[in-house]
């Protein structure tokens, strides 16, 4: 009886959803509109439009230019590092909480939130605090001539740091949602952990792992404040692209500024590009899997 009442319910939700005002869906989708407009469409087209203002060949010099260089290479190279290390992180910690119980979880998925709640310099100045020259461990590293603060590691430890809960924050939901039936059916089959994990595991988690992989990349190239603090702002050595937008801005080289922030803009709208992408595959695996068209998936 619960489950007819329910199903007659549904009907009449979504007829009153279609049958609301004409104004009132206008009214909303023109809000959203002039919001998008004013705060994303507008602002980016003013940096295009900067970088651009003195033509085609003074922004490709300024791209071009070494230090500029310099900073757009040590961004990749952060990158590619903090990513493939947060992959591990994410997937171990996602799979330390949604598949076991033991004591401290709770407090593991509080630590995994951490960089959420914490200012990104804070997070900086805690490494420095421990590697800087008077730090706690600053002084053994000069000896052993290990350089942290003000070069790369520190760096890339910090966008680590900022960057850690964007995978496993995806992938833990997920994980907790499947439970652990089809892995332990692999196990009594002579299934090795390596082989539950690659071919059960894996397929059921791609999507968030891409997912969780493509918002942490892009965090990881625009990050600011904790990379300002450990980099030392040292120009054609630590200085990712973000500093160097802000360090050109400041000697007033506003369209060498806008250069390098457009290409920051052009990395994001290509990771939205990438997104929706992989969100639209994701609609078309579900579809297949239900025999449904992906709009109608959608609808649903």
């Amino acid at each position: 009886m619960a489950a007819t009442s329910s199903l007659a319910i549904q009907p009449v939700a979504r007829n009153q959803r279609i049958t609301e005002p004409r104004w009132i869906r206008f009214t909303l989708i023109g809000v959203a509109l002039v919001f998008m407009f004013l705060f994303l469409v507008l602002p980016l087209a003013a940096v295009f439009a900067e970088a651009f203002r003195k033509g085609l060949s003074a922004y490709f010099e300024s791209l071009l230019e070494p230090d500029a260089w310099s900073a757009i290479e040590l961004t990749l190279i952060t990158a590619a590092v903090a990513v493939p290390l947060n992959l591990v992180f994410g997937i171990s910690a996602a799979w330390a909480i949604a598949k076991y119980e033991f004591w401290g979880k709770s407090f593991l998925t509080t630590l995994i939130d951490l960089p959420f709640s914490v200012s990104p310099v804070v997070a900086g100045l805690i490494y420095v605090l421990m590697f800087g020259a008077q730090g706690w461990i600053g002084p053994w590293l000069a000896e052993h001539d290990i350089k942290i603060i003000f070069a790369i590691p520190g760096i890339i430890l910090a966008t680590v740091f900022v960057t850690f809960p964007f995978i496993a924050r995806e992938l833990i939901p997920l994980m907790q949602a499947q439970g652990t039936e089809e892995e332990q059916a692999a196990i009594v089959l002579g299934a090795s952990g390596w082989q539950t994990f690659w071919y059960v595991t894996l397929p059921n988690i791609k999507w968030g792992l891409i997912y969780g992989v493509i918002l942490c990349n892009a965090r990881a190239m625009g990050e600011f404040g904790a990379v300002s603090v450990v980099s030392g702002h040292i120009r054609g050595q630590t200085n990712t692209m973000p500093l160097h937008v802000e360090i050109l801005y400041n000697e007033y080289q506003s369209v060498a500024a806008f250069a390098v922030a457009s290409l920051l803009a052009l990395l994001a709208l290509l990771t939205l590009v990438i997104k929706s992408v992989v969100e639209w595959l994701h609609q078309r695996e579900l579809a297949a899997s239900v025999n449904l068209p992906p709009e109608k998936l959608n609808a649903s």
